[in-house]
């Protein structure tokens, strides 16, 4: 996996999440709705996408 990377886009709001949610976007850099980051495709940030998926777009 070298210097695989992800775009991560925010489409819902974390308002209404629970605080473990709220607390994973918020470590994932994003931190208004829209926004896109790259990350790491690393199996940690895998395991923050299943967590928060449902708030998530993702592309390869």
């Amino acid at each position: 996996m070298a210097d695989k990377t992800i775009k991560v886009t925010l489409i819902k709001s974390p308002i209404g999440a629970i605080p473990k949610h709220r607390r994973t976007v918020e470590a994932m850099g994003l931190s208004k709705l829209h926004k896109t980051v790259t990350l790491p495709d690393n199996p940690s940030t895998r395991g923050q996408i299943a967590q928060i998926g449902y708030m998530l777009k993702v592309e390869d």
